[in-house]
């Protein structure tokens, strides 16, 4: 742990630690305001890939330069030591928040419509954010929400073996996406769809979709287990929230939202109470056209109350949906999942994220 100063920085305290970095809250002496760094260990100076991946986050996110993105001070070195100077961030995290209690579905959405364009404009960039959790959602004084840790993202263009982490699975297990688990699959931006998916079911039952004894139990459940209903888990929330959550964690990446954005306007609209979204079943759109979209159908298989989450809702006119999960793809599945955890439990280069 450091104390007392760290280059010109006056450290007051240590905010937290990750697989990867330790964050203090610091006084920038020079501008007379707080700041958050971020610092890479000293038992990690000696990894190549820990370096280039800690020094590389910096440049991101002063590339993104976005208002919901935690932004970037200053970078540097310290007696061997990168580190990343960030705002300080005094409303705490999402984490925090939900310790408390749930979220109300306004407030879910409220911040969903927050992070959702940030997010866009990674995507955009090719850049997929990799470990969206609640540790890393922070508020500003004013209740703002940010987007913050670009520790593990990655640029899509890198294809699914040519990454900063090697071999390696990042990811914090229970908001890890199905291709994310699957060693070899491409990524792209509709993982952090999915990872957002599983934000708003926390936010809103005040605990994750999916629970077992062991990280790697954990993970494969993202693969095999059905999406759980969230009105199974809180019938007080309105119906639409069901299709909301099930379209965003298909396990076919093109079952989800095309975009974040669109996510936040159909959750918007359940949140408002819109009389087409009553029954669960949200029309897709584009960016947040909803008062002016027309209904279609959703491209997710939908769980509906009596129902499993493998069973399509149908709409009159409408084209046959596709089912979430692949079965004749199952077997597959399972035999390589089997083998994954295998070498999962021998592998010691695998990291998790704090």
């Amino acid at each position: 742990m450091i104390t007392g100063k760290f280059g010109r920085y006056i450290i007051k305290s240590e905010i937290g630690r990750g697989g990867m970095a330790t964050v203090y809250h610091a006084i920038d002496p020079n501008f007379e305001r707080d700041v958050a760094i971020k610092v890479l260990p000293k038992m990690f100076l000696h990894d190549a890939q820990f370096r280039t991946r800690f020094e590389r986050e910096g440049k991101m996110i002063a590339r993104l330069e976005h208002p919901a993105i935690v932004p970037v001070y200053d970078v540097g070195e310290e007696d061997g030591q990168p580190y990343i100077v960030m705002r300080y961030m005094s409303g705490g995290s999402l984490n925090e928040r939900l310790e408390k209690g749930r979220l109300s579905i306004s407030e879910t959405a409220q911040i969903i419509s927050r992070l959702a364009p940030a997010l866009d404009a990674a995507h955009a960039r090719n850049i997929i954010h990799r470990d969206i959790k609640p540790g890393n959602v922070l508020f500003d004084q004013y209740g703002n929400a940010f987007l913050s840790d670009f520790g593990i993202a990655r640029l899509a263009s890198e294809g699914s073996t040519s990454t900063l982490t090697g071999q390696a699975i990042l990811g914090t297990p229970s908001y890890m996406s199905p291709e994310q688990v699957q060693s070899g699959k491409v990524l792209d931006g509709r993982s952090d769809i999915y990872a957002l998916g599983v934000l708003i079911y926390q936010m809103l039952t005040g605990d994750t979709p999916y629970k077992s004894d062991t990280p790697a139990k954990v993970m494969m459940m993202h693969v095999l287990e059905p999406v759980p209903s969230v009105l199974a888990a809180k019938a007080d929330l309105p119906p639409g929230c069901e299709a909301v959550i099930a379209r965003a964690m298909a396990k076919e990446p093109d079952d989800r939202f095309s975009n974040t954005s669109e996510l936040s306007a159909v959750l918007d609209g359940v949140a408002r109470g819109d009389p087409r979204l009553a029954l669960g079943q949200p029309p897709e759109l584009i960016g947040r056209g909803l008062d002016k979209a027309p209904i279609a159908a959703s491209k997710a298989t939908i769980a509906l109350p009596g129902q499993t989450a493998a069973q399509p809702v149908a709409q009159a006119g409408a084209a046959p949906l596709k089912t979430a999960r692949r079965s004749y793809l199952l077997p597959l599945v399972i035999a390589a999942g089997v083998v994954f955890v295998i070498v999962l439990a021998g592998t010691a280069g695998l990291a998790w994220m704090g």
